[in-house]
């Protein structure tokens, strides 16, 4: 996918969406002089887990497809920006690209948008991508942030290969292609910083000298590596560029990341086992009386 002609932020092709309408409320309709208003309620689903119902629709006007009303249902639930625990310190669930983090879980889950005449019109993956790109600029999000963010949800586009109307053949090309490629990155990173360790000598571009030396020429392959292998992403090059390069220069974060939150979820669950045991004895203990 070639990169496209910077979007100008226009924070007024966000509108209010007014309401969808249900079995027991009509609609309210859109009302594309206002700003949008963002309504959240708060919900458990069945296993615990936060979801927010969407009280109120977002509108947004889309470059190429027009006028886009999310959500299509009125009782859509959504989970913010869909962001690993691990990674929000660089991409918080919420923020300046929140509408259009919204908009862009309306669009996926729906697998169609409503425009205000009614008409529900169908998107494929690739093309609710590029809006929430489109759209988070529009919403006054940083540049670095939006194409990290985008580079995210089109790996996980291409992986899923769900709802573009590819064949077999495709889905499984790009799934070999993100997985193979940041495998490839991930593996060769981690036994770069062994041979920077000098653990083991495996990798040939690591050579011998300083510690410094070593550093720079690891740190010069880890950009033009994994440039290379975002080749194989095809028409999705762009996305695999960064996704690829940003691997291997936040790998270490994220490992160390990892560990630490392993650490903590280990500490929750003793500190819940030895909450259960002291809650066991002290029934018993009545019991015994």
């Amino acid at each position: 996918m070639e990169p496209e002609a910077p979007i100008p932020h226009e924070p007024r092709r966000f509108f209010d969406g007014g309401v969808a309408p249900s079995h027991d409320q009509p609609e309210v309709p859109p009302d594309d002089l206002a700003d949008p208003r963002i309504v959240l309620e708060r919900r458990l689903d069945p296993a615990g887990r936060e979801r927010l119902l969407m009280l109120r629709r977002i509108g947004y006007l889309d470059r190429r497809f027009g006028p886009l009303l999310v959500p299509a249902r009125a009782d859509f639930l959504t989970d913010l920006a869909s962001v690993p625990a691990l990674f929000t310190w660089l991409v918080p669930k919420t923020g300046a690209h929140l509408p259009a983090a919204l908009l862009h879980d309306g669009l996926c889950h729906q697998g169609a948008f409503v425009s205000p005449d009614g008409r529900r019109v169908a998107l494929t993956r690739v093309d609710a991508d590029r809006i929430f790109r489109d759209a988070m600029a529009d919403a006054g999000t940083p540049l670095v942030r939006r194409w990290l963010v985008w580079a995210a949800v089109t790996t996980n586009t291409l992986w899923r290969g769900r709802d573009n109307r590819w064949s077999a053949a495709r889905q499984w090309r790009y799934r070999l292609a993100v997985v193979g490629t940041l495998g490839l990155v991930a593996v060769l990173g981690v036994l770069a910083t062994l041979d920077l360790a000098d653990v083991l000598e495996v990798v040939p571009w690591m050579g011998h000298g300083s510690f410094l030396a070593e550093l720079a020429r690891g740190g010069a392959m880890a950009v033009v590596l994994p440039a290379l292998l975002g080749l194989l992403w095809g028409r999705f090059r762009v996305a695999g560029w960064i996704m690829c390069i940003g691997l291997a220069l936040l790998l270490h974060v994220t490992i160390a990341l990892a560990f630490l939150t392993g650490l903590y979820w280990a500490a929750e669950a003793a500190a819940a086992l030895l909450t259960r045991r002291r809650t066991s004895g002290s029934s018993a203990g009545q019991r015994s009386e």
